[in-house]
């Protein structure tokens, strides 16, 4: 019998990781309490050492000197820490008003950008702290290792400002920001695949609601970011069953039934607090356990670029490549079970969660719908949709192919009842959603 693991400390700790993750504040903390830290440390050092020759590989430099060079330094680096604060701004509206606002939180998490704001500040903290431990003599000499520190500190952050204006430079550009997206929401897959193949099925459950049930309420208004089935089923007691009424992803309201147990536990209150600890609710939807977020994102860009503001079809047809990669992926992926039980008895049932007939209609029916006047978006949305159903029967999962199809002939009839459309075009796309060839650009005959 597997023995759950206890939920608080380590469901916590994920969510800690995430929010630092997402903050452009907590890193760049961090960083300069280590500034903090290593003047503090190479001062003791300095004391320590009485002479220049104890101390190899340090600079030596009289105390004016040293004066001189700390004070330029800090005035340096706190000036370009502000220049970088201003692109860093500048790359979070462009991103916003050029593909999405909610993209954003893609450029905020960027470990590199975080780290290179820390060590600015990091340098003008040590700098200036160092400046307290240089004597007033202009001719005595300075603190050998403080002096060189400082000289490293500040190569290293020169350099990093130039690799910064460098990956700002591409994080900006539309190919990269899509490849960000799909590279987390394939993380958020291998997740799901690894969850989905530690649950054991319990097979269909009866949950009828009855004055024996128990409800839990939701405490806060927020998106759902976390339900872990292991720290669920951990949280009530032996033979009980618990039905999620929501799913990580969705939006819930403060009072509005998140949870409901049956039968009735003896210490209902003290399973309530339990179980409302094992999920998430945050003011932001993210991408932890909401692999359809990540179809969200990519989805708008492709939105926005089909806009007559931007009217950029090649955007929308890499995104529509990038989700075609990611649903060849979750379409073939062991499917989350509805009932999963647990030991002793438990069962937590999920009615909400999205299937895979789902993730096809929000990959693509918006896009589908936006495109229709777009020959070249739809020929990629038709080859898309092609390829991905000879994937799903290549891999022994053909109950896929009907809403793979039905996205198809839709896309088929939108284009014939419409006047713009040139009957060659037409004919073009017909020929392409009865071919079975790779989507490649290439002309059928």
């Amino acid at each position: 019998m597997r023995t759950a693991p206890a939920p608080l400390p380590r469901l916590r700790l994920a969510s800690a990781v995430y929010r630092f993750r997402e903050s452009l504040f907590a890193l760049p903390a961090l960083i300069v309490v280590a500034g903090v830290v290593a003047a503090e440390v190479t001062a003791v050092l300095d004391r320590t050492v009485e002479d220049a020759d104890s101390a190899p590989w340090t600079v030596d430099m009289q105390t004016n000197a040293a004066t001189w060079l700390l004070s330029t330094v800090a005035g340096a680096t706190i000036t370009t820490a502000g220049v970088v604060f201003s692109l860093t701004v500048v790359s979070l509206q462009l991103a916003s008003s050029q593909f999405s606002p909610r993209v954003m939180r893609s450029f905020i998490r960027d470990r590199f950008s975080q780290t290179v704001i820390g060590m600015l500040v990091a340098t003008f903290v040590f700098c200036v702290l160092t400046l307290r431990h240089v004597g007033g003599d202009a001719t005595s000499p300075a603190p050998s290792i403080a002096m060189t520190v400082s000289l490293v500190l500040t190569v290293a952050t020169v350099m990093l400002i130039v690799a910064y204006l460098d990956r700002l430079a591409h994080r900006l550009q539309v190919g990269e920001v899509v490849r960000s997206i799909s590279n987390e929401a394939d993380l958020v897959i291998e997740a799901m695949t690894r969850a989905a193949e530690r649950e054991v099925p319990a097979g269909p459950v009866r949950f009828d609601e009855s004055a024996d049930d128990v409800t839990v309420l939701a405490h806060a208004d927020g998106w759902v970011s976390q339900a872990p089935t292991e720290y669920i089923l951990h949280a009530i007691p032996p033979s009980t069953v618990v039905r999620l009424e929501t799913r990580p992803g969705a939006y819930i309201r403060r009072g509005e039934v998140l949870m409901r147990i049956h039968p009735a536990p003896q210490d209902a209150e003290r399973v309530r607090a339990r179980l409302l600890a094992t999920v998430t609710i945050g003011d932001a939807r993210t991408m932890q356990q909401d692999f359809d977020f990540g179809l969200r994102q990519l989805v708008d860009i492709a939105l926005r670029a089909l806009s007559p503001a931007i009217n950029d079809p090649t955007t929308a047809i890499e995104v529509v490549l990038r989700l075609g990669s990611l649903l060849r992926i979750v379409l073939v992926a062991p499917e989350q079970e509805v009932s999963v039980g647990g030991p002793d008895g438990r069962v937590l049932v999920r009615p909400w969660l999205l299937s895979p007939d789902e993730y096809i209609g929000h990959a693509f029916d918006e896009i589908r719908r936006t495109s229709a006047g777009q020959v070249h978006v739809t020929l990629a949305l038709i080859r898309v949709l092609r390829m991905l159903v000879e994937h799903v029967r290549d891999a022994g999962r053909p109950e896929h192919v009907p809403a793979l199809e039905r996205q198809i002939r839709m896309v088929l009839e939108t284009a014939s009842d419409r006047t713009d459309i040139h009957p060659e075009d037409l004919a073009l796309l017909e020929a392409v959603a009865r071919s079975a060839v790779d989507p490649a650009e290439h002309r059928l005959d």
